[in-house]
This record gives C-alpha cells, sequence and structure tokens, in this order.
C-alpha cells in the first residue's frame, strides 16, 4: 500500500512515521510530503532512505491514505485535493474537525460512523481524545451529564519551538520564544487564542469535539487548559457528573476493560499516572478515581497520555488500521 505521510518532517510526522513501523502497518511505498524548503531532502523509513516530495507529486503518486499534519491552512487547501483524487485523507489539523459532512473518529469511541465515502477524516484534539476514550465507556453505563476538566499540557504540543524554548531556559540561552513568557517553571493558562467569549480556542475545541465525538449533545463541558514545563504527555483533572449513580469498584473495572485504557489507581503505593509514565506509550492511563462528595453521582479522575502518540500520530494510524481492516481503503 502506498501511504503520504504530509508534514513528514515536523514533531508529528516523524512520530507517524515511527507509529507505522512499530505497528506494522503495510507500508509498500512511503511517499513523505514536506514544505518547499524540505523537498528534496531524505527521510528514514525502516532503515531506507526516502525523498521527500511536494504536494502536487504526492497526489501524483496516487497513494492509498494520506496521513496530515501540516496545519491547517495546509489541510484545507489541499486535503480536498487529495480527496478529489481519490486518496483518503486523515488530517490532525483542527481544519475539518467540526465540519459537520466529515467524521471526527477516535476509534475505541466512534470508528462505527466510518463508511467507504469518507475521504477526508479528521483526528481529534490531543487533550479531547485522551479524555473521551476514558469517558466513552462511563457513559455508556451511567449516562454523562457534566464535565469539568482543567488540562496540563506538555510543550510537545506547541512543537519544537517550544520545546526548544524550554531547554534553552533551562540552559540559560537566549532563543527564539514560542511563547510571549517563559515556560520554565511556569504554567501558563493560555493554549491559543482567546475568544470573544473569554475561553481559549483549545478549551472550545474540547467542549465541542467531546459531543461530537460521544455523539451527545445534551454533555456539558466547561475546560481550563494550561501549559506547563513538562515532556511526555498531558495530564487532565477530570470531575465527570452522571445522571445514574455508580459503584465505584464496577466503574474502575469498566476502565479496565475499555479498549486503550491503562488503570493506575492504587493510593496506597502512590501509584497514579504521570507523563513520566505515558511517554512513548500508546494507551491512556487513568487514575485517582474517587467520588465529588460534594454532590451525587459525581467523579473525580486524572487522566494521563502521550499527547504525541494516542494525541496525534497514533490515533492517526488507528483510523488508517480501522479502515483497512473493514475493507474502506
Amino acid at each position: 500500500m502506498k501511504v503520504a505521510v504530509v508534514g513528514a518532517t515536523g514533531l508529528v510526522g516523524t512520530k507517524i512515521l515511527q507509529v507505522l513501523e512499530e505497528r506494522g502497518f503495510p507500508v509498500a511505498e512511503l511517499i513523505p510530503v514536506a514544505s518547499e524548503r524540505s523537498i528534496g531532502k531524505d527521510v528514514t523509513y525502516k532503515g531506507q532512505a526516502y525523498t521527500i516530495v511536494g504536494m502536487t507529486d504526492a497526489i501524483a503518486a496516487k497513494p492509498a491514505v494520506a496521513l496530515f499534519s501540516a496545519g491547517g491552512g495546509t489541510s484545507l487547501e489541499w486535503a480536498p485535493k487529495f480527496a478529489e483524487a481519490g486518496i483518503t485523507v486523515i488530517d490532525n489539523s483542527s481544519a475539518w474537525r467540526m465540519h459537520p459532512e466529515h467524521a471526527l473518529i477516535v476509534p475505541e469511541v466512534n470508528a462505527h460512523v466510518l463508511t467507504a465515502n469518507d475521504r477526508i477524516i479528521a483526528n481529534p484534539n490531543c487533550s479531547t481524545i485522551q479524555m473521551v476514550v476514558a469517558l466513552q465507556p462511563l457513559h455508556q453505563r451511567y449516562k454523562i451529564r457534566r464535565v469539568v476538566v482543567s488540562t496540563y499540557q506538555s510543550v510537545t504540543g506547541t512543537g519544537k519551538k517550544a520545546v526548544d524554548q524550554l531547554f534553552n531556559e533551562r540552559d540559560g540561552k537566549e532563543g527564539e520564544m514560542a511563547y510571549k513568557y517563559r515556560i520554565d517553571l511556569n504554567a501558563l493558562p493560555q493554549i491559543d487564542v482567546f475568544m470573544e467569549n473569554g475561553y481559549t480556542k483549545e478549551e472550545m475545541k474540547m467542549v465541542n469535539e467531546t459531543k461530537k465525538l460521544m455523539g451527545d449533545d445534551n454533555i456539558k463541558v466547561t475546560a481550563t487548559t494550561v501549559r506547563i514545563p513538562v515532556m511526555g504527555g498531558h495530564s487532565e483533572s477530570v470531575n465527570v457528573e452522571f445522571e445514574n449513580d455508580f459503584d465505584l469498584d464496577e466503574l474502575r473495572q469498566l476502565l479496565r476493560e475499555a479498549p486503550g485504557v491503562v488503570v493506575q489507581d492504587d493510593p496506597s503505593q502512590q501509584l497514579y499516572p504521570m507523563p513520566l509514565w505515558a511517554h512513548e506509550k500508546d494507551d491512556v492511563f487513568v487514575g485517582r478515581l474517587r467520588r465529588d462528595e460534594t454532590q451525587p453521582n459525581t467523579l473525580n479522575m486524572w487522566i494521563v497520555s502521550d499527547n504525541l502518540r494516542k494525541g496525534a500520530a497514533t490515533n492517526a494510524v488507528q483510523i488508517a488500521e480501522y479502515l483497512l481492516e473493514k475493507g474502506l481503503l
């Protein structure tokens, strides 16, 4: 199978190549695509060098699937051109997520909605992906009314420039700034731009994408997203109010049995999810499971996942795996 990776030199694009190899996706021919300044350079996949090409050449090569991670503007311009050529696009930007005609997919939650007609498929926001993987089995059993989430997000979610800023600050070096303020020894309560309602774009992504993914506009979601000087994954403090009461042991077992979820929840051993454990893993880690003692039918939980893997690259590859398994590619 011919597979194109658009944005192959970026943090997520590089991770997509790694995940394709690790998971044994049947890549017969790799078509790496990047910006004009990278055309003609090489990337390595399975020990073999592949030459980076431009968009037009990638379309002409007619891959079966194109995994996009090159920003919203690029996706808006080029994804329809790939789709018109019969190529299935799995897009990691925000360009198509809330478009009514395009599927927004987390395989553990709603892959069943995909059909052979879906030529542009959206990969959700990283912080939304890990939350809905953990919430889906609980929603099916207890029905979620309201979610209050605060995130603690890795600098890798911003990209290489942010990682460089963090390490420059730690080393006492001057350098290009990804953020307005220093990130080392700090926490920035702003991810993406502010909207008219006072929330950031990242916060509203979590609100809107959760409803679309879980197929329930009645779920109320409110979010505060924060950038912290961490590598390895995003963390989330999530307060969930259900319509129905729950037994904590049953709830914990539901999570243990849920696809893609690993429960790390043993206070007696100080065992709980951390980016340190989640780094380079594909699972969503859940712990600190406890009742909210201020109101009925309400749970507090802590969710951690590697934002470059399950939050981006792995989820995109899993979508491609599902399409292949169901004969939709």
